[in-house]
């Protein structure tokens, strides 16, 4: 059984990702899967109208249709404290942004409810907001603040050393202020494809698996990669990497469900979520 045609999987166009794709293209045969790059809103949308089989998608966009998915166990890209490309940079003091208006990107839903989270739960202010595209020179002229998630937040982290402005790292100030690590993209499969060949959907799992745990043993190619395709220090990437978590276990579980609940509180979300995981049955086979 399986479906006639290509699965296809969606891939998060950011090097926070990188480690569960690198080297996964090479275990789907391209008659058999198709791998489309995009940025997390597009994905998000594509899975939501049924364009894309398989995707890493933003925790938020996960919730807000979860019913409709599955999740592929154990891959994640979460922080345990500091994230370093999920950014609040700040163009005034923050007892004026806190009553300002902030710029947010219009990239990841994930990153801007964690900053109205933050906002409304720990600091109880209710700035005013604005959705732009990512260009910090440009939302800053528009706003007081302006949020930054992945490569460009990286860059415009880099260039802020000239300009010396403050910066809120979301992950970093989400564990101090909850003792939680904090997840901000997950890797869901659509029920119906799960269903129809769930021979498909395990040998993604096993090669997103397969990549995650070849990159983390062995750093230096992602490393030497972001340094050619996106610039920057060795040193700088090698700490990007080894501060990123990707599985999925108990703890980031509990973080992310802590989320989803104070998303819920705020109206963010719609309904409580209870995340479904794929069973993948080749592993039960196995392990018979």
């Amino acid at each position: 059984m399986g479906l006639n045609r290509p699965i296809t999987v969606g891939r998060i166009d950011y090097a926070n990702v990188w480690p569960i794709f690198h080297y996964a293209e090479q275990q789907l045969p391209q008659e058999r899967f198709h791998i489309e790059k995009r940025v997390p809103a597009a994905l998000n949308k594509a899975l939501r109208q049924g364009e894309i089989d398989i995707t890493s998608m933003s925790s938020y966009a996960y919730a807000e249709n979860a019913s409709e998915y599955l999740l592929l166990p154990d891959l994640s890209v979460s922080a345990r404290g500091r994230v370093n490309s999920i950014l609040l940079f700040l163009k005034k003091p923050l007892d004026e942004v806190l009553r300002g208006r902030i710029a947010m990107t219009a990239t990841s839903a994930t990153s801007v409810n964690l900053l109205k989270i933050l906002m409304k739960l720990y600091y109880k202010a209710e700035p005013s907001y604005i959705t732009m595209e990512p260009n910090l020179d440009t939302m800053l002229e528009e706003a007081d603040a302006a949020l930054l998630i992945g490569d460009t937040a990286i860059h415009a982290s880099w260039a802020n050393k000239e300009r010396g402005m403050a910066v809120i790292d979301l992950g970093e100030l989400w564990r101090d202020w909850t003792g939680y690590g904090m997840t901000f993209a997950l890797v869901a499969v659509r029920k119906e494809i799960a269903a129809a060949d769930p021979e498909a959907v395990s040998a993604v799992l096993h090669a997103l698996t397969a990549s995650k745990e070849r990159s983390l043993s062995d750093l230096q190619p992602l490393i030497d990669k972001a340094c050619t395709l996106l610039g920057g220090e060795e040193a700088y990437w090698k700490r990007y990497f080894k501060e990123l978590h990707y599985n999925f276990g108990t703890d980031e579980q509990a973080g992310l469900s802590l989320y989803f609940d104070y998303a819920h509180q705020l109206g963010l979300l719609s309904h409580e979520v209870q995340m479904q995981f794929f069973l993948d049955q080749s592993a039960l086979k196995v392990n018979k």
